[in-house]
């Protein structure tokens, strides 16, 4: 089984700068946001030892061919793993549903593939491309 590290928690926004202001109110620091200039699409924010990730609902449909959209808690866990592709083999074969199949973004940096857990819970899988 692949080992994985960094575990974070992704929200989905329809309002990506309220909501980043929002967690700012409650000790939040931006730790990254992409892409590093202009109308951001996904903000990093940390609050001691822990990664809060939003991202609009528009850059999940387009970038990932997501539907992080209607009703209820749209919310996902994040594993940062070395090899996506090898950990999404792993867990396809042991039964996990596909969600997204693995694929680079942000001009290739980041690879990243998303599975669901036994209750249909999205699970990002995604690796540093170097």
């Amino acid at each position: 089984m692949p080992t994985f590290r960094a575990p974070m928690i992704n929200l989905y926004s329809r309002d990506l700068s309220r909501a980043a202001k929002f967690y700012s109110k409650l000790g939040f620091v931006e730790a990254f946001r992409a892409p590093a200039t202009g109308e951001p699409v996904h903000i990093e924010l940390t609050l001691d030892g822990f990664t809060l990730g939003v991202a609009t609902i528009e850059a999940a449909k387009e970038h990932h061919s997501l539907r992080a959209e209607g009703e209820g808690r749209w919310i996902e866990i994040v594993l940062w793993t070395d090899d996506t592709d090898a950990a999404l083999d792993a867990l396809v074969s042991q039964g996990a549903p596909l969600f997204s199949p693995a694929h680079d973004f942000l001009d290739g940096q980041l690879r990243a593939a998303w599975i669901a857990d036994p209750d249909g819970n999205p699970i990002q899988l995604v690796q540093r491309r170097h």
